[in-house]
Parts: structure tokens; C-alpha cells; sequence
């Protein structure tokens, strides 16, 4: 033994045996034993370094099973330990040491799973040195040793046995060494410490076979299917970085990629191209027309003309910098991000927009009802209407017309005040049954009136009764227009009394009682009849109606003598006509006392129609003809007679030039429907209008009670005016006419007491009259 001595195991027999130093090589490939001989390789050590039971050996030769590790394992000492003196170890061989060492290289350049038998020194770095311990694997007769680990034991050798026990090894420190203990045993590997799988063999029968070099194991199939992946994935990995900082290098300064502003696309752009790209592709919209739906209407608004305009800075501000976010650049190769126009509105303008839209597009709601059509009746289903919300919709179009869609403008509904349940129950209750059939009136000589079911439509309506329901109206006037006209050939219609000038003074002509049908009563059952689906006819009522003057009321007004009167000529045929016409309308007329004359009303219509013809009239100034011209002189005549008979004047206008055959500021004009005569009776008793018409004058005479006088002023003309000349083209529209001065002149009526003589009322009355043109025709 030397001075340097390892871990020594010591056995339980007084027998010792020592291993050759040429055996001690072999060590180093236990799988060359001859074919009787093999052993079994053993099994890797699991994590809680268990020792398994060693394998059999082949058919010679076996190996009794340990009870325990220690029976079979040496101990593996990584630290320095203080050597005990012992025995001087035996000699070592170099050679073999060397063919250990590089075996041990091996293994530690590919830390795979070896075979059992390669040797390899642990090194201590505290104690500078490697200690190896072969394992001892006790003979087939000999019982199993034991191993003392309170102290190290001296190895004791006998040559004499048949099975052997190897010396142990000590191995020279040869830094540097990769720091690793491998630990073996004879059927499993446990990568924790070193430790060697101890070799069976009859030092007899086994040959030391020549060193050889050990082949280099494959690496485990787990570690290696990971290599390429792993490459594969930090390749990518690589690039994607380069890819990242290549897309912020060349997108910084320019818009987020993807960016859209109403479908206008002003991605990975400069703000400044941003700006003019979006100018140019969404200014033009805004002279466009936009299309809009509001409830059931379709419409166009042209936004510029509502007032609407884009803030473009406010739009780009809404654009995002550049995003830092990988997942987000990745992204917006494949989408894009919208960002929404800022507008901006002129108030006045959109509301003045969405107010016409509102008129356009309102629908007001539609009641139910029933309608009567040729005698049938049906049912109006109710629709609730609609009218446009225009604040709201207005806010609506301005942030949505961008879109390039149809912008859906928001009404509110108007509901209806009938409903269908409404509508039916009228329809089969009361509209059904009232067009059954005629309604029919009796009247006298067996004469009827009916009222037809293509009628009954004008008499029958409805109206919301405000709780959903309809409620029949009956119009009962509209009944008695019907069916009067076919009844009353069976009527006596009254008669006013009247007065006549035989004898040349005025008597009283009796009044005629009336006896017609009271029609009020008679269609008072008419709900009835329209609701009878049996009886429909009803009697006629007559009754006694008195004139509107009887003869006892025009016996007392007084007409007995005439208090006013006036005559006028000088007028043409055409116009005679017309005033001999009107004259006759109104002769005989009585005005009782406070009651006013209208020569409009009292004539009615002055056209063809009713006999006139075309005469002169003043139009616009100057000379012209029109149907019924010429009353004018019929009303000047009337206003002079009303005029000394006392009468209030109340209306009256006099010509726009001076005609010489009237009055000077006593004469009136007159014109269908626009110009009207009309005075007041002031007195307490009757008037009653005689007219008188020749070929050549027209005289009128009020008669009465004479109770007042009356006198005419005429003052001087003043403020004369001197006439223009006007040519006309000559024909049937151009009257000639020399033409006249124009010039101002007052009248001054004073009334007086008929009895007294007494003054009663003084006005004077001021008339500026045109120049009459010159004429000529040419």
C-alpha cells in the first residue's frame, strides 16, 4: 500500500484476494466476457438513489442477492478526507489510470447514459484528488460483506479465493476536470455521484481483453427532438424583432396603418398627405346629395346647403400615434380602425333644412272611420302618423352623413284617437243598418221626398267620442236640402204686403200667410228612421208661416207722400237698358225704420245672366265698356233722392272724374261686388224706393212721412289740373274722349226740421276730381 490510501471495504471471511494489475484494465469493459459469462446491464438509479436487487448471472455462474446497498456498494467520497495509516496500496497501473481518464473525457463531453463499466474520477475540489471505489461483489460461497462507514476499514486480499474483490483505485488530481460524480450500481444509474457497477467474473476463465476505444453514446431521443424547434423558434424570433424595429423605423412620423376616416383610408401617411388626401376624397361630399330616411319618407340633404361643414384639424387630432404594441401592428395589416369626422354646423342653416324635411315628411294620422260609398258603408282603418324629431335629427345628420350610407333621421309616432275595435262597432251597429235602404217623407196629394242610401252619406258622419269609439252625427240641414226641393209644389208659400201707386198715391197690397213644411220637426226621428232596418218613411208637418211684412205692419209705416226725389239723363241706349234693368229691382223696395239699403244686395248679380249688356264705365282713369255699365247713373239718381229724403248716408263713392250731367260732389258710382250704395232709414216711419225709367232719363221718388227739410251748398271749384294725353292703338278698346280738366269743390248739406224749421245736423262734404285724358286712337 502506499501513503495516499482511499475508503477501504472490509469483509466479513478471514479470505482475502487481490486483483491483478492486468485485470484491474479490464475494468473498463465489463461486456467482454466470454458467452458464458455476461452480466447483464444494469438498470438507471431513480431519484431516491434506491438500490435494486442485482441481476442473475447467466447459467455458471450467480450472484447471491444483498440484503442491503451496503452489501454491494462502495461509498463514493467527493470530499477531502484525512487519511488513516495504513497498509502501502498496491502498485497502479499508469496505463490503465489513462485509459480511465480519456474513458472519463467521453462521457463528459456527451452526458449520456454509459455503460456500466466506464470509470471515471470524481474530483474534490477541496481536497484536490479523486477517490474512486470499486464496488465488491462477494463470491458465490462467500457470505455478503458488509460496508463501515464510521471509519475506514484496511483491505484485506486473498489471493487464494475464487472470487475477488478489486483494490481500490486512487486516482492523481488532473485539473482542470469538469465537476460531476456519476454513481452506479449493478442494475440502475442515478446521475448524483460516480459510482461503478462492480464486474462478476472467474479470474480463471476471463481474459483481459485489449483497451478499446468506447464508442460515443447518442444523445437521449427526448433531448434531441427539442434542438430543432428550439432553433426554429428563436429564428422566428429574431426576425419578428428585426421585423419590428424595421416597421417603427420607417412608420415613425406618419399615421397608424389602417387608419380610415369615412371609408377615405389616410393610413401610414404624413399628417400633412393625411390632411390633403382627406380633403380632397371627403370635400367633395359635402356638396353631394345625402340620402335620409325619416319613418316612411325618402329624401335627399345636401350637407353644405344644411349648414354642415368638417373641422378638419378636429378630425386628424382623432388619429391615434403610432401604436408600440406588436399584437397591434400585426393587426393592421389585416384591418383597418375608423376614425369619425368632426363636424361643424351653422345652427340657422340645419335647423331651416330639417324644418322643410319635417313638412315634407310629416303624415298626420289616420282616424278610424266610416264612409258611405254608393250606399255602401265601410270601415277607415286608423294609421298613426308621423312627425320628424328636428333637433335630434338634425344632430343625427350631422354626425352621420360622413357615412356614406343612408342616415335614418328619428320621427315620433302620432297616435290616433279611434281604434279598430272603434271603428267595427260603429260600422255593424249604426252605418250598416242607416244604409239599408231610403228614407222616405210624406207630403200632401201624395206626394214623397226620399232620402236615398247614396244619400245618406251627407246626412251620416262620425266623430271621435275621445275614448276610442265613434259617435254619429246627424245632419239634419243637410237632410232638409234634400228633401225640400221634391215637396214643395205641395207648399203655400208667404207673401210680404206691398204697396201700389194706383191713383198716384201709394196703398197697401195684403200680405199672403205661408203654409210649409216644418222641416225641423218633420227629420227630428230621422236617427230613428236610419237606425230601422223595417219602417222608414215619416209624414211630412205643415204649418202656417206669416209674411216678413204683413198687412197690418205696412199699414202702419206711414208711406203716404213723397219726401225725396231725382231725376237724371242724357245717357246712351246700352246704358239705358241696364238702367231701366236695375231700376226695376229695386222698385217698390220698403226700408223700415233703422234698417239699411244695399243696391248691391238688393239687385244681386249684374252680368249677362240676367240680362245686361255691355255699356261704358270709367276704368283705371280713363273711358272703357263692360257688361252692366251705366248703373252708375241709376245710383247717382238714387243717392240725390235718399239725399233730400233725410236718409244717413252710410256708403258711397263718387266717380274719378267729374261726369257734367251729375251733381257737382252729389254723385255716386257703383260696380258689382266692389263699389256699393247704401243708406239708413233714420226715421220712426217706413220709406218705400218708386223709380221711373224712360229711354232718355230715370227718375226715383222716396215715400214716407215728411218729417224733415233739406238743403244743398255747391262751392266753387278750386285746384284745377290739366288732363294728359294718352294714345291707344285704334279698335273696339279705344274710346276717344277730348279730355277734361280736374279740379276740387265741396257740397254742404243742412237738414232741418219739417215743423220747426229747426236746424239739425250741417256737413259738408269735400270731392277732388281727376283730369279726364286726352284719348286719341291711333
Amino acid at each position: 500500500m502506499s501513503d495516499e490510501e482511499g475508503p477501504s471495504v472490509e469483509k466479513t471471511n478471514s479470505e482475502d484476494s487481490s486483483l491483478p494489475e492486468q485485470e484491474l484494465e479490464s475494468v473498463e469493459e465489463p461486456q467482454a466476457v466470454e458467452e458464458t459469462e455476461s452480466v447483464e446491464e444494469p438498470q438507471a438509479v431513480e431519484e431516491t438513489e434506491s438500490v435494486e436487487e442485482p441481476q442473475a448471472v447467466e447459467e455458471t455462474e450467480s450472484v447471491e442477492e444483498p440484503k442491503t446497498p451496503e452489501d454491494t456498494e462502495a461509498v463514493v467520497e467527493a470530499e477531502s478526507v484525512e487519511p488513516e495509516p495504513a497498509e502501502a496500496p498496491r502498485p497502479v497501473d499508469e496505463e490503465a489510470i489513462d485509459s480511465t481518464e480519456a474513458t472519463v473525457d467521453e462521457a463528459v463531453d456527451e452526458p449520456t447514459i454509459v455503460e456500466p463499466t466506464i470509470v471515471e474520477p470524481a474530483i474534490d475540489e477541496s481536497a484536490n484528488e479523486v477517490t474512486t471505489v470499486i464496488p465488491v461483489v462477494p463470491a458465490e460461497d462467500a457470505p455478503p460483506t458488509e460496508v463501515v462507514d464510521s471509519a475506514p476499514a484496511t483491505e484485506t486480499i486473498d489471493e487464494q479465493t475464487e472470487q475477488f474483490e478489486p483494490p481500490a483505485v486512487v486516482v492523481p488530481p488532473k485539473p482542470p476536470r469538469p465537476e460531476f460524480v456519476q454513481q452506479y450500481d449493478t442494475q440502475q444509474f442515478e446521475p448524483i455521484q460516480q459510482q461503478y457497477e462492480p464486474v462478476v467474473r472467474e479470474p480463471e476463465a476471463v481474459a483481459a481483453p485489449a483497451p478499446q476505444q468506447q464508442p460515443e453514446a447518442p444523445a437521449p431521443e427526448s433531448s434531441r427532438k427539442w434542438v430543432k424547434p428550439a432553433i426554429a423558434v428563436g429564428a422566428i424570433f429574431a426576425v419578428a424583432v428585426i421585423a419590428y424595429g424595421v416597421d417603427i423605423f420607417t412608420s415613425s412620423g406618419k399615421t397608424p396603418r389602417g387608419t380610415q376616416v369615412a371609408g377615405v383610408d389616410i393610413g401610414d401617411l404624413t399628417p400633412a398627405d393625411a390632411e390633403a388626401t382627406l380633403r380632397a376624397e371627403l370635400g367633395p361630399r359635402l356638396v353631394e346629395p345625402v340620402a335620409v330616411h325619416a319613418g316612411g319618407v325618402d329624401s335627399e340633404i345636401v350637407p353644405a346647403s344644411a349648414g354642415v361643414d368638417v373641422d378638419w384639424s378636429a378630425t386628424l387630432s382623432g388619429v391615434n400615434a403610432q401604436p408600440i404594441n406588436p399584437i397591434t401592428r400585426i393587426t393592421s395589416f389585416f384591418g383597418s380602425r375608423e376614425v369619425p369626422v368632426v363636424s361643424t354646423v351653422d345652427q340657422g342653416a340645419l335647423d331651416a333644412s330639417m324644418s322643410q324635411l319635417a313638412a315634407n315628411s310629416a303624415r298626420a294620422p289616420v282616424e278610424g272611420a266610416v264612409v258611405f260609398e254608393s250606399g255602401k258603408a265601410t270601415g277607415v282603418s286608423p294609421a298613426a302618423g308621423q312627425a320628424l324629431e328636428t333637433q335630434q335629427a338634425g344632430a343625427t345628420f350631422a354626425a352621420e352623413w360622413s357615412d356614406g350610407g343612408v342616415v335614418d333621421l328619428p320621427v315620433d309616432e302620432v297616435p290616433v284617437t279611434v281604434t279598430q275595435a272603434g271603428v267595427d262597432r260603429a260600422l255593424q251597429e249604426i252605418a250598416i243598418p242607416a244604409a239599408s235602404g231610403d228614407v222616405v217623407v210624406n207630403g200632401r196629394d201624395g206626394k214623397v221626398a226620399t232620402l236615398g242610401v247614396d244619400q245618406i252619406g251627407e246626412v251620416l258622419t262620425f266623430t271621435p267620442d275621445g275614448s276610442g269609439g265613434l259617435t254619429p252625427q246627424y245632419n239634419t240641414d243637410a237632410a232638409i236640402k234634400i228633401l225640400t226641393p221634391q215637396l214643395v209644389s205641395t207648399e203655400v208659400q208667404p207673401k210680404d204686403a206691398s204697396f201700389t201707386f194706383a191713383g198716384g198715391k201709394p196703398s197697401v197690397v195684403p200680405g199672403v200667410v205661408g203654409d210649409l213644411i216644418n222641416w225641423p220637426d218633420t227629420v227630428k226621428e230621422l236617427p230613428v228612421l236610419l237606425g230601422s232596418t223595417a219602417s222608414r218613411a215619416t209624414p211630412a208637418v205643415y204649418g202656417p208661416v206669416p209674411p216678413a211684412l204683413t198687412t197690418e205692419a205696412a199699414d202702419a209705416l206711414g208711406i203716404n207722400e213723397v219726401i225725396g226725389e231725382f231725376t237724371t239723363g242724357g245717357f246712351e241706349y246700352a246704358s239705358g237698358v241696364n238702367i231701366g234693368l236695375a231700376a226695376s229691382e229695386i222698385d217698390g223696395a220698403v226700408i223700415k225704420p233703422g234698417d239699411t239699403f244695399s243696391l248691391n244686395e238688393y239687385t244681386g248679380p249684374r252680368g249677362a245672366a240676367q240680362g245686361y249688356v255691355e255699356s261704358g264705365i270709367i276704368n283705371n282713369g280713363r273711358p272703357d265698356k263692360a257688361v252692366g255699365g251705366g248703373i252708375s247713373q241709376l245710383a247717382t239718381t238714387l243717392y240725390n233722392a235718399t239725399y233730400f229724403a233725410g236718409m244717413d248716408d252710410v256708403a258711397h263713392t263718387e266717380h274719378s272724374y267729374y261726369i257734367s250731367r251729375y251733381p257737382e260732389a252729389r254723385e255716386a258710382t257703383i260696380f258689382d261686388g266692389a263699389i256699393d250704395l247704401q243708406f239708413r232709414n233714420p226715421a220712426k216711419t217706413g220709406v218705400m224706393i218708386e223709380t221711373i225709367a224712360t229711354s232718355s232719363n230715370i227718375t226715383v221718388r222716396i215715400w214716407g212721412t215728411k218729417t224733415v227739410d233739406v238743403a244743398s251748398t255747391t262751392g266753387p271749384r278750386t285746384s284745377p289740373t290739366s288732363p294728359n294725353t294718352v294714345t291707344l292703338p285704334e279698335g273696339p278698346g279705344c274710346v276717344a274722349s277730348s279730355g277734361a280738366p280736374g279740379f276740387t269743390v265741396s257740397d254742404t248739406r243742412v237738414i232741418t226740421d219739417h215743423a220747426s224749421g229747426a236746424e239739425i245736423s250741417s256737413n259738408t262734404r269735400t270731392v277732388k276730381y281727376d283730369p279726364v285724358p286726352i284719348v286719341k286712337c291711333e
